[in-house]
């Protein structure tokens, strides 16, 4: 044998005796680790911007993925009609909504 072969069979993790198990181990707690930090949060977050979705009501401050501030107008199945200024309506879809404007500026004014 070779000096290389036998440092591949000294090496640590590389006994098959036991080393399976804690690998396994340390996977399932990386995959826990990941679901409640990244995966958790952001599945929570997606429900509630559906669930304000759902709610607007007609001459709600809201602001667009875009960042337009507007105030809707007329809500339809798929898109909603907002105000962005003075007698200027534009027709944005409803997944482009994402936060009431009275809320968005209650976050900034916290910090």
């Amino acid at each position: 044998m070779n000096v290389m072969t036998l440092f591949l069979l000294q090496a640590p993790g590389a006994n098959p005796n036991g080393g399976g198990m804690s690998m396994i181990l340390m996977l399932v707690a990386m995959f826990a680790i990941m679901y409640f930090f990244m995966i958790r949060p952001q599945n929570k977050k997606q429900k509630e911007i559906a669930n304000f979705r759902k709610t607007l009501q007609v001459n709600q401050k809201v602001i667009t993925a875009g960042g337009i501030h507007a105030v809707v107008k007329e809500i339809n199945d798929n898109d909603v009609v907002v105000e962005i200024a003075s007698n200027v309506k534009i027709r944005v879809d409803k997944n482009s909504i994402f936060a009431a404007a009275a809320d968005a500026n209650s976050n900034q004014a916290a910090k």
